[in-house]
């Protein structure tokens, strides 16, 4: 009774049902039509996405026009700003050459960092030089960009990083940076190597990795081809699907899990063959012919299910082929050449180099030789060129948007590590062709255009306030892939650092809405379709230790133009109402300045990121600016600004209560720190009954406590709680802080064996890679106590336990006479890693697929006597090459 006497009298609960009782006439409770609410939802995004693609398809149409009419200068000389280089300086004070003087200016919008908007620069990588005459012809070429960048950017404020990635190496970045080398001053940073670039430049494409590792491919030759393959792994997307053989007098998988089939190369199963890769070992002799026709095989039998359907190739790894193996391509491969076949020699003997050569250059491949690890990555890319020329030659601007992934344009600065590195974001991005009909049936790619879209700004437009306390929203991929969901924790803590997780962008929605136990809504929204579900699920709040059962009515639809599909939760009762009630603007002011009041900054009450001037307002100044007309520009949610001066002013006879009570009654005396309250509206008031020395919570309610405020992804913790508890009594727990040792724990961590006396039966759930019990106290039982029972020599003891009246609490008093407690931990269970890995989930294919075209020049094959129609020619051949010699 002494706990709940407490509660009331700080917490001042009862003068504010008592001034919602006031206000009852004037309040109007509408429904919530949430099918018509995830359309409004979805056009928004694709409002929002369509922006993006605009200005994306206006960068294309101006490189190509440059291109056009730009004519190649082998001696050309042109100093442009190298953003490793700018505001660098000689011993004389003068700026060095690709050098110059470059301004740069912080920019909130960017993330603070110091950038030059009126400019882009460009960023060459280590192994490229940066005066080769094909990269200062594109250089000078692509300047025309410089104007779309900025017009795209005035056109649209909440456009991020605009770019354009070259086939030849360059990456030109808007706005202009200073680059920064890593500690070995290297910039390893390839556009060509982006997910963004290789999407754009090919379609999804089904690949085979051949490796040989026979005796003679022993040391660096190993060494090189296990860089090369994980080279060509670090190219494939999800939408790719992938196997690597390797091969001796007899086949072997690299993966015996996936013999005979395909698996998506997705970031888990790339990662998965990079391991297996570390582990292969030389011995015997080469014999290519079974291998290759067991590659054949494997591309034959896919399926939709295990396969791309686009795209087919085939990557043979090798030191020398010396076998007869035209035959498995007349068997397998010949007269439509489907599959194409990619070769790279590896080390400095070139004994069989023509051998190895003819394979790509009769199957419309291409052949490269490796000889250094340097070699590997330009030569690497060479396959994706090849790849891109059916659709170069068709002139198709396919626009691709990849998957979540969280990147920085500058992966070695310090400050951006900090911030801008630890966004999700997506790409979305436009291949560049060359329109110069005399090198048409080339199919030239000159690069790839794009721009970054943050998913927290995407996400942002499905309001918070309009989902309720458990609602939510969440956007997948084609592939039931997580772009965005409160439950996607992608980072983990690595010491005082935030890392990335392993596969942190392959996490399937399966996962994180695990009560769909029949796929049903995955499935719905991988198919594209629109709709709606219901589910009874056991949702976990306070980092898994608090379970809720909810009752989730699913929305969703899908967001066209795009991959995507677009998904929202309402909870039946708190999420399928809400409530209005007008006060004048007047009076809402008033009471929306008390010192004791905030809003959700992470909210958009007013969208302050599209004029610069607004950029450093907090969201309660933008209001306060908008509403006193000092603003009248600002954009401005109307229906959130109605709510949030409602609630101030029905809130606002608790300030006034609780200051009473910070001169009259000795709160922290009793134990109390602070009281609080929080609305649908994202308003929140709290005072400090004690100051931040005495108080033990000293974290609590602050803003490094996200868990306990409003954000984009949640309300806060208490809330959530509080709203699932019985009307008219507290609920209280134990915010995560630095308190007492062992409060707020789980008590079967503390008393084991007690806690085993007080569970009733327990479900048994589907065994997963971890399974993390929860409980649920059954209020019907006031009192209860028990024989401790457990394996010691003696009588355990006894305990107690009675319900604490009006609130979520339980008195448990306990007396035990030996130790002999045990805990309840996380149960590893065994995982199902090959059929996990091996199963594929329906998906949606991309719709285009540019595999073929029948004016393509595959005569450019890496060799330098072009296509020869069969073995006996490479006597002519290099007869040829010894004449011109």
């Amino acid at each position: 009774l002494q706990i709940n006497a407490i509660a009331s009298k700080y917490s001042g609960a009862a003068l504010l049902q008592k001034k919602l009782k006031d206000v009852e006439p004037i309040i109007r409770i509408e429904d919530v039509d949430g099918a018509r609410l995830v359309l409004d939802f979805a056009e928004e995004i694709e409002r929002m996405l369509g922006s993006k693609m605009k200005s994306v398809k206006r960068l294309a149409d101006t490189a190509e026009d440059a291109d056009l009419y730009h004519e190649y200068n082998a001696s050309l000389q042109f100093d442009y700003f190298n953003a490793l280089l700018v505001n660098t300086m000689d011993e004389e004070g003068n700026f060095i050459e690709l050098g110059g003087e470059f301004p740069l200016e912080e920019n909130e919008h960017f993330n603070k960092l110091s950038v030059n908007t009126l400019m882009s620069d460009i960023q060459v990588p280590t192994n490229v030089y940066n005066k080769d005459p094909n990269i200062l012809n594109g250089v000078y070429m692509s300047e025309a960009l410089n104007d779309i960048f900025i017009n795209n950017f005035q056109k649209d404020p909440t456009l991020t990083w605009q770019y354009f990635g070259s086939s030849s190496g360059f990456f030109r970045l808007y706005p202009g940076i200073k680059w920064t080398p890593d500690a070995n001053g290297v910039v390893s940073f390839d556009c060509r190597n982006r997910n963004w670039y290789i999407q754009a430049a090919t379609s999804p494409k089904d690949i085979v990795i051949v490796v040989d590792v026979s005796g003679s491919m022993k040391g660096l030759k190993m060494t090189i081809a296990k860089h090369t393959i994980n080279t060509i792994l670090d190219t494939l997307g999800e939408n790719d699907f992938v196997n690597v053989i390797a091969y001796t007098d007899y086949v072997r998988y690299v993966e015996p899990c996936f013999k005979g089939t395909l698996v998506q190369a997705d970031l888990d199963n790339r990662e998965h063959f990079k391991l297996l890769i570390e582990e292969l070992h030389v011995k015997g002799e080469a014999k290519v012919k079974k291998a290759m026709k067991e590659s054949f095989r494997i591309l034959a039998d896919v399926t939709n299910g295990q396969g791309s359907l686009c795209n087919q190739a085939i990557m043979l790894i090798t030191d020398g082929a010396m076998e007869d193996f035209q035959s498995v391509f007349e068997e397998f491969n010949w007269p439509d050449k489907k599959v194409r076949v990619f070769t790279y020699l590896i080390g400095r003997d070139m004994t069989f180099s023509e051998n190895v050569k003819w394979i790509a250059c009769n199957n419309k491949g291409y052949y490269t030789h490796i000889s250094t690890l340097a070699d590997v990555q330009e030569n690497v890319m060479e396959y994706l060129h090849v790849l891109s020329r059916p659709m170069v030659i068709n002139h198709d601007h396919d626009i691709i948007w990849t998957e979540a992934y969280m990147d920085s344009v500058l992966p070695n600065t310090k400050e951006v590590t900090k911030a801008h590195s630890l966004l999700l974001m997506t790409s979305v991005a436009m291949p560049v062709f060359s329109k110069k009909k005399e090198t048409l049936s080339h199919g030239i790619l000159l690069g790839v255009v794009g721009t970054d879209v943050p998913l927290l700004e995407v996400m942002k437009l499905a309001p918070r306030y309009k989902l309720g306390a458990h609602g939510y929203a969440f956007l997948i991929t084609n592939n039931g892939y997580i772009l965005a969901h409160p439950d996607l924790r992608p980072l983990y803590s690595d010491g005082k650092k935030l890392k990335p997780k392993p596969n942190y962008n392959s996490v399937d929605l399966s996962e994180a809405e695990w009560e769909d136990t029949e796929d049903s809504l995955r499935t719905a929204m991988v198919k594209g379709e629109t709709g709606t579900l219901s589910l009874d699920v056991r949702a976990a709040v306070d980092k898994g230790k608090r379970p809720l059962f909810l009752k989730n009515e699913y929305f969703y639809t899908t967001i066209n133009e795009t991959p995507f599909s677009f998904g929202m939760v309402l909870t039946r009762g708190h999420g399928q109402y809400m409530f209005f009630g007008n006060v004048s603007v007047e009076e809402g002011l008033h009471d929306l300045q008390q010192p004791d009041l905030s809003i959700a900054d992470e909210w958009t009450y007013c969208e302050t990121d599209i004029d610069p001037h607004h950029r450093k307002l907090t969201q309660l100044q933008a209001v306060v600016r908008y509403l006193t007309g000092k603003e009248p520009d600002l954009e401005c949610d109307e229906i959130l600004l109605q709510q949030v001066l409602f609630d101030a002013v029905v809130t606002a006879p608790l300030e006034a209560y609780w200051t009473a009570l910070t001169l009259t009654a000795p709160g922290v005396d009793e134990g109390m720190e602070s009281a609080f309250l929080g609305t649908r509206s994202g308003l929140m008031r709290v005072i400090r009954y004690a100051g931040s020395e005495k108080r033990v919570g000293k974290k609590f309610l602050t803003p490094v406590d996200k868990e306990n405020l409003f954000t984009v992804d949640h309300f806060p913790i208490w809330y959530r709680m509080a709203a699932e508890n019985k009307p008219g009594q507290f609920f209280f727990y134990v915010p995560h802080d630095d308190i007492n040792k062992g409060v707020g724990k789980f008590f079967g961590e503390i008393d084991g064996s007690v806690m085993a006396q007080l569970l009733k039966s327990v479900e048994l759930m589907q065994p997963c890679n971890t399974e993390y019990p929860g409980f649920m106290y059954d209020t019907s039982i006031r009192e209860t106590n028990s024989i401790i029972k457990c394996d010691c020599s003696q009588i355990g003891g006894m305990f107690v336990l009675q319900q604490v009246p009006n609130s979520n609490l339980v008195m448990l008093v306990v007396q035990a006479d030996c130790d002999c407690s045990r805990q309840y931990a996380p149960i590893t269970l065994a995982p199902r890693e090959c059929n996990r890995m091996k199963s594929q989930k329906i998906r949606r294919r991309p719709e285009s697929c540019h595999a073929y075209h029948p004016h393509e020049n595959a005569k450019d094959c890496g060799g330098a006597c072009g296509i020869a129609v069969s073995l006996t020619l490479y006597f002519i051949c290099l007869g040829t090459s010894l004449a011109l010699r």
